[in-house]
């Protein structure tokens, strides 16, 4: 007898598989296509980052490596020479120990401030609007402007600050501010706290408006006072609004410049020489840009320690509250 082959045909794939296949290659599609617009959105930003941010920070990295003056186009490799050379810079060290003042009083104050004042005007709205808009003012205004009615304020002749101490008969504290190597640093301080507190106010009190006025209520009816209520509901309802208000204003206390160009230029002295001025007198008074250069660098790792430490401090804080 002969043997009958059976061919068995290969069972076609179910109408439910093939709409499976279907949907998963169209949600791959899908896919590509939100991640092409996505890339063609990024594209614009990440140009300008890498052109105006990266490869000048690149730049500046290699210009701190070099001995250039700015005016030549040699540019002498020495490695690590200018921030060996920063270890033995007493001027360095007298500018550093002159923008620890600066950021400690500069944040710490505006902020402190600009806290109190948002919380007033947010617990009596009446008037806020008024109250923001004049508070705002100071930070519109050019720093120029601010330096030059701040100096005529501190003058020693016919400055409002010691007109108005001699009224009262304190004219034994009457002064040239900006002259005096004891004062001067605190005098220009003056001028760029009242520049700024305006903004850190107007972003806390926007902040607040996210508050629950309900839990707020409920603690001031369990018999909490004004300052119990801010410390322990209010404050920490804004925290995410207050850390990026204070790493704001902090790492502007490492680049703070115009102030000091505008009022003192460093002066008496070095009294209020901080480390911007410093790096920008060393690199374009001096013509000594790879030294200057290497103090910017400085600058930037300084502001970015700084402001890494303060989140991981402040978010510690949260998370053990």
């Amino acid at each position: 007898m002969a043997e009958t082959k059976v061919t068995t045909r290969p069972r076609p794939a179910s109408r439910g598989r093939r709409r499976a296949i279907a949907r998963r290659a169209g949600a791959s599609t899908a896919r590509g296509s939100e991640l092409w617009t996505a890339a063609l959105f990024i594209a614009p930003a990440l140009a300008l980052y890498i052109l105006l941010m990266l490869i000048p920070f690149l730049n500046s990295v290699y210009f701190s490596l070099t001995d250039w003056n700015g005016a030549t186009l040699a540019k002498n490799f020495v490695g690590l020479a200018n921030y060996a050379e920063m270890l033995q810079d007493p001027q360095l060290y007298e500018a550093f120990r002159n923008n620890l003042v600066w950021i400690v009083i500069g944040t710490v104050v505006p902020v402190s401030v600009g806290l109190l004042l948002a919380m007033i005007m947010w617990s009596t709205p009446r008037f806020a609007l008024v109250f923001r808009t004049l508070f705002f003012l100071p930070y519109l205004l050019p720093i120029v402007v601010v330096g030059l009615v701040w100096n005529w304020i501190y003058h020693p002749l016919y400055g409002v600050l010691n007109s108005f101490l001699e009224l009262i008969g304190f004219d034994y504290l009457t002064r040239g501010w900006l002259a005096d190597g004891d004062t001067a640093l605190y005098a220009v301080l003056g001028a760029a706290i009242w520049s700024a507190f305006g903004f850190v106010t107007v972003l806390l009190f926007a902040g607040l408006q996210g508050v629950n006025t309900d839990v707020v209520d409920a603690a001031a009816i369990d018999g909490a006072n004004w300052l119990q209520r801010a410390r322990y509901v209010v404050i920490p309802a804004i925290a995410p609004v207050l850390t990026l208000v204070t790493s704001i204003t902090l790492i502007g206390g490492f680049a703070v410049i115009d102030f000091i160009i505008v009022m003192t230029n460093g002066g008496p002295g070095n009294r209020t020489s901080v480390l911007g001025f410093y790096a920008y007198n060393q690199a374009f008074q001096r013509n000594s840009v790879g030294y200057g250069t290497a103090v910017s660098i400085l600058i930037t790792v300084l502001s970015l320690v700084a402001a890494v430490v303060f989140i991981k401090l402040r978010e510690g804080g949260r998370e053990r509250g």
